[in-house]
């Protein structure tokens, strides 16, 4: 999700969604490898807006020292909730021993919760994990590694790292978890429609469910609501207008991330077809896919 859950779109899904539809979100990771994240940088992640919905800042890094004054100066600039990333499966993560390599080492994972948790002070501090690292069997020992460390709250992504994003899930690992501990368990794995949110805490007993590529495809996603072509084409346009109000213009510019979304985009039969993904991609000028993007959005 880095580079796309960025202020901009998540503040766009977070207006059209109401509160009780929609219980929160996470920022992009903020790797913490050099240095300490300074409030600055951690004030940009957080976005400008604020909403019901609470809006936690997610860390991902090892070092206890600089996540612990990452986690302080986030609660300073106002983070209702503080969350650490052990699931990133990047190759550039693992390297750094952070991510999912740290689920390799329960007791890594606990003392890095430990740490954010007391830094944190009365914030809430939550933990998402993966399935395992290339197998599930150290699952159990991963979830309650979290709780005892202090964890408010712990997502279970359901694959593995060595299954990346492949396209089949086991929500039963996220049943295991819910199993293993005493704190609310958010399940996340392809959801992928507004019924999966249901299905997925009725067949696990998860407390919640998470979206995440499910949003990109639909960012109506979490209240059910149907759109029309005119209606998604302009959310992609507002998306594009508000990186450019805000100064957030990407290096390869507003049509590269707007096609970041297309890449996924089912919501309002904008994407009909393979084809018609295929000829929104193809097209290489940002100005013309904006463009492109008016005429829809213009013909309700």
């Amino acid at each position: 999700m880095e580079g796309v859950t960025e202020p901009c779109f998540r503040d766009l899904v977070l207006a059209r969604n109401a509160p009780g539809a929609l219980g929160g979100a996470f920022t992009e990771f903020v790797r913490v490898h050099e240095a300490p994240t300074p409030k600055r940088i951690l004030r940009r992640h957080m976005g400008p807006l604020r909403f019901a919905a609470p809006v936690g800042v997610q860390l991902m890094g090892s070092d206890l020292g600089k996540l612990a004054r990452t986690a302080a100066n986030a609660v300073e600039c106002g983070a209702p909730l503080v969350d650490l990333n052990f699931g990133c499966p990047a190759k550039g993560a693992i390297a750094g021993c952070a991510g999912s390599a740290l689920l390799r080492d329960p007791a890594a994972v606990e003392r890095v919760v430990r740490c954010v948790v007391e830094a944190a002070g009365p914030t809430p501090v939550s933990a998402k994990i993966r399935a395992g690292f290339d197998h599930d069997r150290d699952l159990e020992v991963l979830a309650r590694a979290a709780e005892q460390g202090g964890a408010a709250l712990l997502t279970v992504h359901c694959r593995t790292r060595a299954e990346a994003y492949c396209d089949e899930v086991d929500w039963t690992r996220i049943a295991r978890a819910v199993a293993a501990v005493r704190i609310p368990v958010c399940g996340n794995g392809s959801v992928l429609t507004h019924a999966d949110f249901e299905r997925m805490r009725r067949e696990t007993g998860c407390a919640f469910a998470m979206a995440g590529r499910g949003a990109l495809a639909d960012p109506w996603i979490f209240s059910g609501a149907s759109v029309s072509a005119a209606q998604a084409a302009q959310f992609l346009l507002e998306y594009a207008h508000t990186m450019a109000e805000r100064n957030q213009i990407p290096a390869g510019g507003l049509g590269a991330r707007v096609k970041q979304l297309l890449r996924y985009w089912r919501a309002g039969g904008l994407v009909a077809s393979d084809d018609e993904r295929r000829s929104w991609l193809a097209e290489r000028s940002g100005d013309v896919l904006l463009a492109r993007l008016e005429r829809v959005a213009l013909s309700a």
